[in-house]
């Protein structure tokens, strides 16, 4: 009766079930910052979106072009300037607004791919790619994520039915941020990128980022705003959105930012997609410049979080469990001794009251399990203390 978009009626894994008959527990998955004890400006939101809910409806494809101008205005120079250049700034004219970055992962496979093709995907990673593509009616091909002392990308195995790369900068749950070299090699490809830089405002180091200022990671000092260094080689489609870099999942707006060759035709066949939908809604665009302004003030609440989280995390007594490095983002991997399989060992450990995830749910091998490091310090303290009595003492 249905069409095979998707899996209707998929299966739940045990754990789902599982953690669906407990009450309380201590979980170390929780990504939701509005459900984390985040200290949000709660009165200033309020009054930001009591303003703007007197606006009237005028839809524009792309998005109000106040908020594109607000996006515009809020970012770093697109690039590091040679010697003498001048940084280039920000055009609000090169920006879709989406409802969320899984919208602007359906408007980008709806305009780069027909039914059978199919996109290069990282492994591990988050799930969601899995069931976008399916509503689509592509196919995903992963290029492993390869751990030598840190993630690294080596091969992209595209073929002829290859019409994008998907790029998580940084990556989810690895928290690994991809180098000048990597991006080298990604865009001599030849295809369009899709960067996905939800997560690039919480490096987890004090270290920099490769984005469109072209710095590489391991350098020092404070990541950089804008797209990656391959957006002038080849046509790059770079994501956002306050889910993320506001910490506001509930306020339902993100971003497409396009360059590099190609980009006036793309960009005028996203707006003919986005005009079927027009989801966004008006009072958050308006309010979109306001937020952007407070945004800061959330999200470095958000990073002492992760970061204190991140430090109770390798302080913990596992001396048989190694926490992988990781560079950025929320989450956090630790590589267990496979004396179990991962979902018998998360599930033991929610019979302790610990919820967290096996390392399966993300495409890891055995012998790895995720764990959010957004949850209160206290609730996370405790977890990590169970978890660490439940580890063998040695490997």
């Amino acid at each position: 009766m249905f069409s095979k978009r998707a899996e209707w009626h998929a299966p739940l894994n045990r754990l789902t079930i599982e953690r669906r008959k407990r009450g309380d527990v201590l979980d170390l998955t929780e990504t939701n910052p509005t459900r984390a004890g985040i200290d949000y400006p709660l009165d200033e939101l309020s009054d930001i979106l009591g303003r703007a809910a007197r606006a009237s409806y005028d839809p524009d494809p792309r998005g109000l072009r106040s908020a594109r101008e607000a996006l515009a205005e809020s970012g770093h120079p697109a690039r590091l300037p040679g010697a003498g250049e001048t940084p280039a700034l920000l055009d609000p004219d090169d920006f879709i607004l989406t409802a969320s970055t899984s919208e602007a992962y359906s408007f980008l496979f709806k305009l780069l791919t027909d039914p059978g093709d199919n996109v290069l995907t990282p492994s591990p990673s988050y799930p969601l790619f899995e069931h976008l593509a399916s509503m689509e009616l592509i196919e995903l091909r992963p290029f492993a994520l390869e751990f030598h002392r840190r993630w690294e990308i080596h091969e992209l195995p595209a073929n002829e039915r290859t019409r994008a790369i998907v790029i998580v900068n940084p990556n989810n749950p690895t928290g690994s941020f991809v180098t000048n070299t990597e991006w080298s090699r990604i865009a001599a490809r030849g295809l369009p990128i899709i960067s996905d830089e939800v997560f690039i405002d919480y490096p987890l180091e004090d270290r920099g980022v490769v984005r469109a200022s072209g710095a590489p990671w391991e350098t020092e000092g404070a990541p950089e705003a804008g797209t990656t260094p391959a957006a002038n080689d080849v046509l790059t489609f770079t994501l956002g959105g306050l889910s993320k870099s506001a910490g506001l999942p509930h306020f339902k707006l993100a971003w497409i930012r396009v360059s590099g060759p190609g980009k006036r035709e793309a960009l005028e066949a996203l707006e003919l997609i986005a005009d079927n939908f027009l989801s966004v809604a008006t009072p958050v665009q308006v309010a979109l410049p306001e937020l952007l302004r407070i945004a800061p003030q959330i999200r470095e609440a958000i990073r002492a979080r992760t970061r204190a989280n991140l430090a109770t995390l390798r302080a913990a007594n596992m001396p048989a469990a190694q926490v992988l490095p990781v560079e950025g983002g929320w989450s956090a991997v630790i590589r267990v001794p496979r004396v179990m399989p991962d979902e018998e060992f998360a599930l033991k450990l929610l019979d302790r009251g610990v919820l967290v995830q096996p390392g399966y749910f993300f495409d890891f091998p055995e012998g790895h399990l995720v764990v959010s490091l957004l949850p209160r310090e206290d609730v996370f303290r405790e977890g990590v203390t169970r978890l660490a009595d439940m580890m063998p003492r040695s490997s």
